[in-house]
């Protein structure tokens, strides 16, 4: 299984804001769309990632819901490209304790895969596989 297989289901569309947001803007943002992370995007290009986690953490060091994402986001965006492996994704996930990756194709933002859209997907391909078993066993 693919990227683009997981892509195809869930819907390719990604809440991106730009790093001059504010933390109560990022905050008001994440509720109103039921999400844990925004792809931070300047001029059209990726430029961080931010999550419930860098909220987190900036609220917790006393800061204020004022300053603007470019404090808070990551800059070093990990990525996925459409063609890539569930399996390896999977692994990058876990290696790297990352909860989303930007899918990006030839510099396009193409969507944002979740450790939940993976869990996801290996739980349906799992179900799959064992309907298919126990189908071969009830024929022979």
């Amino acid at each position: 299984m693919r990227v683009s297989d997981i892509l195809r289901k869930k819907g390719d569309s990604v809440v991106t804001l730009p790093s001059s947001t504010t933390v109560a803007e990022l905050l008001e943002a994440l509720d109103d769309h039921h999400i844990g992370a925004v792809v931070v995007v300047d001029d059209g290009a990726v430029v961080g990632i931010v999550s419930e986690r860098d909220v987190i953490r900036h609220l917790h060091a006393g800061r204020d819901q004022s300053s603007g994402l470019s404090e808070i986001m990551t800059r070093e965006v990990h990525s996925v490209t459409t063609r890539d492996d569930l399996n390896e994704l999977a692994a990058t996930m876990t290696e790297r304790r990352i909860r989303h990756l930007p899918v990006i194709d030839d510099g396009a933002l193409k969507g944002i895969i979740s450790i939940g859209d993976v869990v996801k997907a290996r739980l349906v391909a799992l179900e799959a596989e064992r309907d298919h078993l126990e189908g071969y066993l009830r024929r022979s």
